[in-house]
């Protein structure tokens, strides 16, 4: 199932988990007074690549990208605040993260770093290359884009999507944990193809703070980088899922909404994953992993 077509019945992503080799703490909470952690851990070697999962997902979704990657890449997995058992932070939630991703690009000196983001990671990874044009290199964003909501109604607005982007919120931070994580394993039955993926990604869901889903989604539906990614410097490979069932024109359709919203980026590519739902780096590795070796190979001299 496509990711639009997913958030328009479900209104919900992800979850997964990460092991901490690296820390980066922000400002105290004032939940709890305990100081949010941004959580990283490192591995492999050679040119800088950070990897962003999605809502409410930890790093064991690029587990077998850092398999990959590892010989030819120092590879920084990410874990965000409230996600995947890390502590909560207090809203809002894009910028705080934002903002704590370039402060450990800073920190660790990292040289123009690959970023590559799944789903609310490739929306985090275009607002790093807008708002931080000089920290990063170049981008792959993983069925994420600019603005979700666009993708199944491409006129729609912030002001627009406001009042269900709420609805979800109020409605997922009354969940118990235990009824986030059941909630959690039938919205990933439309994401991931193999069961084996499938139970790994569920397995860890229950850890993520549902309070901190609810707003990090709220403020991913009414926040549109449309009109701000033509700014962005960097070279950009988007790749994309359409529904499996869809007809060929139903899947034209699906793809020109993904094309024309980063059709403004200067040096961009696109490329539909064939076989694959919403989580591409797990359905399809192989395609996963060919198109962003030509991406990165043929961009090499790019930021």
């Amino acid at each position: 199932m496509p990711l639009a077509k997913t958030f328009a019945r479900l209104l919900a992503l992800c979850a997964c988990t990460l092991t901490l080799t690296s820390t980066l703490r922000s400002a105290e909470s004032e939940a709890d007074k305990t100081p949010p952690a941004l959580k990283v851990e490192v591995s492999g070697a050679g040119r800088p690549m950070i990897l962003i999962p999605g809502l409410a997902c930890g790093g064991n979704v690029w587990d077998g990208a850092v398999a990959h990657f590892k010989d030819t890449c120092q590879c920084h997995v990410v874990t965000l605040p409230g996600f995947a058992g890390q502590p909560a932070i207090r809203e809002p939630f894009l910028p705080q993260v934002g903002k704590m991703l370039s402060d450990y690009i800073r920190d660790q000196k990292l040289d123009h770093p690959i970023i590559v983001g799944h789903s609310l990671g490739g929306f985090l990874a275009f607002w790093m290359a807008i708002e931080h044009p000089d920290q990063v290199g170049q981008i792959i964003a993983v069925d994420g884009v600019p603005y979700y909501p666009a993708l199944l109604k491409p006129g729609t607005t912030p002001p627009a999507e406001k009042a269900a982007a709420e609805m979800f919120r109020n409605g997922i931070k009354t969940q118990t944990q235990t009824q986030f994580a059941f909630n959690n394993i039938f919205i990933l039955t439309t994401m991931i193809s193999d069961g084996k993926n499938l139970k790994m990604v569920a397995e860890s869901s229950s850890h993520s703070n549902p309070a901190s889903v609810g707003q990090a989604y709220y403020e991913l539906m009414t926040t549109d980088l449309r009109e701000k990614v033509a700014s962005i410097r960097s070279p950009v490979l988007l790749l994309g899922a359409t529904d499996l069932k869809a007809s060929p024109e139903e899947k034209q359709k699906q793809e020109a909404s993904y094309t024309a919203q980063i059709a403004s980026i200067p040096n961009h590519r696109i490329a539909f994953a064939p076989k694959s739902r919403h989580f591409i780096q797990l359905d399809a590795p192989e395609f996963f992993f060919e198109q962003a070796d030509t991406f990165l190979k043929e961009t090499a001299g790019g930021r």
